[in-house]
């Protein structure tokens, strides 16, 4: 086991920090007595959740039209046999398989256009009719670049508002209902609970002007219910772009059926402000009202803080102290880069900007509207989820492997200057869920508590607790998971009203990736309102490995580099295989409203890109970066006053 500092108390192997409740009743005899309540095997009686599970919450196959039209064979039941281990066939003709099976999974395929693909290629007399959609029919059946460029061509179309009506399939199209009915169907016949999970899902496609305002809808229930309904859209008359016309369906949906079902935003980076503004764009920029804010917090517990096209979390213009803040930062423009990014458009983009402006819109409508937990994901439009950087296929088939796509324009607006180059897609990420079991129901209920956290990949154990009673020598306990939940909440849960002379306390711990590579520390990112009404953040390192102090200012020095590019491979001679601690805020204001939440970085590691140089024998640009750092974020807990 590694030794660490005086500031860091290593914690034990994680099958050993999962143990069982304390709160089962007295047995009779002498035994009891000695235990004071608790059974001595320490499994019994467990009443928490008691294992993390790691899935995908985002993902499209060939039913997409951009995923189809631009190369996608794979559809939602070979998607389903990737994920749960076994080798497929890439839509390149690549084999690939995962290194280890994920245990849920959700296909999310666009609710906007379904059905269109498939008579796209197969060219229905009525898109023939239409010079268009024989454009589209043609080019697409070509394949190749050719079909990759129409693909890019129909999904600025769509974010535009400019599909011909010939090709804007919505609710009530015959091919419309039969597609819907077979993702049903595929998720039925691979659901395996307590083994592989799947969801029924899609993805709601909102864009204004090309501004990305994506949510997955995901489903608690099975076809019983989900058959009852189809997919919401965003095209008027039959949808809208509205997020709050969105929630209006869902709630339709629970009144209707009984069933259960949240939304998880993503890609605030391509919203150019609007993900998480502080006014109702919908509304000509009007003040959000208390009712928005409700709603809001009611179905959108979560949102995907990392995917493909982008890391989420934090910003380095918005967070110049922050040294972890320019991760796989993405910020030419919106979705199909019609509008360039400025700087002013950053703080509604961002997971730390949300949060912080969530406790901005409270204090004025009573409610945070922007109380969300965070999940990664992959947004692969192959239908292949590969979150390792030695298994990249890629955000679409024209970046499945090979020896071109690492320097590859992917797009790009002449007239603003916009550009996206494929090297800056990225293997992200995956969604940790703490559950009692590895099912629908119980998953389900735990993103619904925002007991989650995200990955940029790799499966490392992350637990967090707070509350007001946490010692220092908590960490010391083997039992670890016990006194979180008996002293205090877990992530994505509240703490208030400090009792006098207690500061908030916080457990936190991680494991690194079986397979992966070491820790380097553990922080806590705090963000609070003031008085006056302004925000401020903060991060603290509380755990690191060994061999390392901080200096007079407070800085953590690096924790290393032992990248090799050459193979390209690291050694786990730095770093640590486990880190945790319990962090007592020195500055806290019992006063003041705050957000809590950890971030977990591993050591260097080869990037995608790397490894494709090695492969491919290639001379990438210098600008391309070959290595980083991967991590985890939590989902946050709240204090109030």
């Amino acid at each position: 086991m590694a030794k660490f500092s005086k500031h860091v108390i290593s914690v034990v192997f994680f099958a050993a920090l999962l143990p069982a409740s304390a709160f089962a009743q007295d047995t009779a005899g002498s035994n009891a007595d000695v235990l004071k309540g608790r059974p001595y095997s320490p499994y019994a009686d467990r009443n928490f959740p008691n294992e993390v599970y790691f899935g995908d919450t985002h993902v499209h196959t060939a039913i997409s039209a951009d995923a189809g039209g631009g190369g996608t064979k794979l559809k939602p039941r070979d998607a389903y046999r990737f994920a749960r281990g076994e080798q497929v066939t890439s839509n390149t003709g690549q084999p690939v398989k995962l290194s280890r099976p994920l245990d849920f999974y959700m296909i999310t395929d666009h609710s906007d256009g379904m059905g269109l693909i498939q008579d796209l290629f197969a060219g229905t007399p009525e898109i023939l009719a239409d010079p268009q959609g024989r454009q589209f029919h043609d080019a697409f059946n070509k394949g190749g670049q050719e079909a990759a460029d129409a693909a890019y061509k129909l999904t600025a179309l769509f974010s535009q508002g400019g599909v011909p009506d010939v090709m804007n399939y919505q609710p009530g199209n015959p091919a419309y209902r039969r597609v819907w009915e077979d993702i049903i169907q595929a998720a039925e016949e691979f659901n395996e609970p307590h083994r592989f999970t799947t969801f029924i899902a899609y993805e709601w496609t909102s864009l204004v002007k090309g501004k990305n305002l994506h949510r997955n809808v995901i489903f608690r229930d099975g076809p019983q219910r989900t058959k009852q309904i189809e997919p919401y859209t965003t095209t008027p008359p039959v949808g809208s772009p509205n997020p709050q016309d969105l929630w209006a369906w869902m709630q339709k949906y629970e009144d209707a059926t009984g069933g259960n079902v949240l939304a998880i935003p993503h890609n605030g980076n391509l919203s150019n402000g609007m993900m998480f503004a502080l006014q109702n764009d919908f509304k000509n920029a009007e003040p959000f009202d208390s009712a928005y804010a409700k709603q809001r917090q009611k179905w959108e517990r979560l949102y995907e803080a990392v995917q493909i096209k982008g890391d989420g979390e934090a910003h380095p213009l918005l967070s110049p102290l922050d040294e972890f803040a320019d991760y796989e930062t993405w910020a030419m423009g919106n979705l199909d880069l019609s509008e360039k990014k400025t700087p002013e458009m950053l703080p509604g983009e961002y997971v730390r900007s949300g949060l912080k402006r969530g406790l901005e819109l409270e204090a004025k409508l009573g409610t945070n509207p922007y109380k969300f937990g965070l999940v990664g994901a992959s947004d692969t439009h192959v239908g292949l989820t590969t979150p390792d950087n030695d298994n990249f296929f890629g955000k679409f088939a024209q970046y499945e492997p090979s020896p071109k796509r690492g320097d590859h324009l992917s797009k790009e607006n002449k007239k603003n200057g916009a550009k996206l180059f494929s090297w800056q897609y990225i293997t992200a990420g995956l969604t940790a869920v703490w559950a009692p079991q590895n099912t629908r129901a119980a998953l389900f209920d735990a993103m619904e508590r925002r007991e989650v956290y995200a990955t940029t990949g790799p499966r490392m154990r992350v637990r967090l607790f707070g509350g007001f009673d946490f010692q220092k020598d908590d960490i010391k306990r083997r039992d670890l998971a016990l006194v979180g939940y008996k002293k205090g909440v877990p992530m994505g849960a509240d703490i208030s009203k400090a009792p006098d002379g207690k500061a908030a306390s916080f457990l936190v711990y991680a494991v690194r990736d079986p397979i992966g590579a070491n820790l380097d520390r553990i922080q806590i990112v705090k963000g609070w309102i003031n008085k006056d009404g302004t925000t401020a953040e903060k991060v603290f390192d509380v755990a690191w490995s060994r061999g390392r102090e901080p200096d007079a200012k407070g800085k953590l020095p690096p924790v290393g580099d032992t990248v090799d590019l050459s193979i390209p491979s690291w050694t786990n001679t730095i770093g640590a295989a486990e880190l945790g601690t319990v962090w007592i805020d020195p500055e806290f204001d019992p006063a003041l409203k705050a957000f809590y939440y950890a971030r977990v970085l591993e050591i260097p590691t080869p990037r995608w890109t790397a490894y494709d140089r090695v492969k491919f024998k290639l001379d990438l640009p210098k600008d391309i970066p070959l290595k980083g750092q991967e991590r985890a974020y939590t989902s946050p807990i709240w204090y109030t006053p």
